[in-house]
């Protein structure tokens, strides 16, 4: 496989074949990633795309037609399934789950693009997502707007509640929330000309009640929220080819990863499942080697008990107290 190597950096590798076109056929996209530390911020996804005339300036700015796998910073976790369309990169409308948990142990991501404009994505042979191109990603316009020359009538009433015409603020309420000190007096000494005119310092007010507002009831006349009808758009335009793509001749690795150590294998572009099965088989059976492997490890850590280390801490203490005390110059 192949594995980045160091901490906050960016990758770049891509790989070049002959071109094809995935039309009138499925497209299966398969590889495997290992994290051996958490990334913490990163991507571990593969991009596809056209025939490059220079593989020498693959990075960010390269033309793809499809990127694929988990993309990682913080608390935001996705497996990342981006379409290019008329030269647009559309995102899934909603993120599909993360699966790369587990430092140390092996992924296997699948994407079957087919030809009825579906997708299938299966991540360590769970499907985690089936869908359609037209209708979970926003690539075509949307059949329907709203009729612009429809409008609200002037009557409509959507406010829900509104204030209780019938009530009324109480005579005695007291909304003054500090009032005159009356008791203060002048102070004896206090002179008008050099202190300024003398004022009477103030107080809470007792009766303060706070700020009255009205009650509010709801609202008889109240119809809803008003919406324009709808429309067909006349920009729809249906498309039965949106998983085709004229060429694909790269697939390469673009990444940032604040902690490296990422290792990818077993990457294989087919038409025939049957082939990308014989490679899932090879990480079905590394995953149960590196599975028992892992048990070991989490085995040995419990079995490290607070008595087993109470003991190695006596242990240390026992060899400083053994050790002779040093001689005076």
């Amino acid at each position: 496989g192949i594995q980045t190597s160091e901490d906050s950096k960016f990758f770049g590798l891509s790989a070049g074949f002959d071109s094809f076109s995935n039309e009138g056929k499925e497209l299966i996209i398969q590889y495997q990633a290992k994290y051996e530390k958490d990334v913490e911020c990163g991507g571990g996804y593969v991009k596809i795309g056209p025939k490059m005339s220079d593989a020498t300036t693959f990075g960010d700015p390269t033309v793809y037609n499809i990127m694929f796998g988990p993309d990682k910073c913080g608390y935001t976790k996705r497996t990342h399934l981006i379409f290019n369309y008329k030269g647009k990169n559309v995102l899934k409308k909603s993120d599909l789950a993360y699966k790369q948990e587990g430092e140390g142990t092996s992924h296997v991501y699948r994407l079957v693009v087919k030809p009825d404009n579906t997708v299938l994505v299966e991540i360590d042979e769970e499907k985690i997502y089936e869908g359609s191109l037209k209708e979970d990603w926003e690539m075509l316009a949307a059949k329907e707007i709203s009729d612009p020359d429809d409008k609200k009538p002037s009557d409509w009433v959507d406010d829900s509640m509104m204030d209780d015409p019938e009530d009324k603020k109480p005579a005695d309420w007291v909304e003054e929330k500090r009032m005159v000190d009356t008791d203060a007096k002048k102070p004896d000494d206090w002179d008008d000309e050099e202190d300024g005119e003398w004022e009477a310092p103030t107080k809470d007010n007792p009766e303060y009640k706070g700020d009255w507002s009205v009650k509010r009831i709801s609202n008889p006349g109240y119809k809803g929220f008003w919406e324009a009808k709808k429309i067909a758009n006349p920009e729809y335009v249906d498309e039965e080819a949106l998983y085709s793509y004229a060429d694909f001749g790269f697939i390469g690795f673009d990444l940032w990863q604040v902690k490296g150590g990422s290792i990818f294998d077993n990457i294989i572009i087919t038409d025939d499942k049957s082939e990308a099965d014989v490679f899932a088989k090879k990480w079905k059976a590394l995953s149960e080697v590196e599975a028992a492997k892992k048990k070991e490890e989490d085995e040995a850590k419990k079995a490290e008990t607070p008595e087993t280390k109470s003991e190695d801490k006596d242990e240390d203490d026992d060899d400083e107290d053994g050790k002779p005390d040093s001689e005076e110059m």
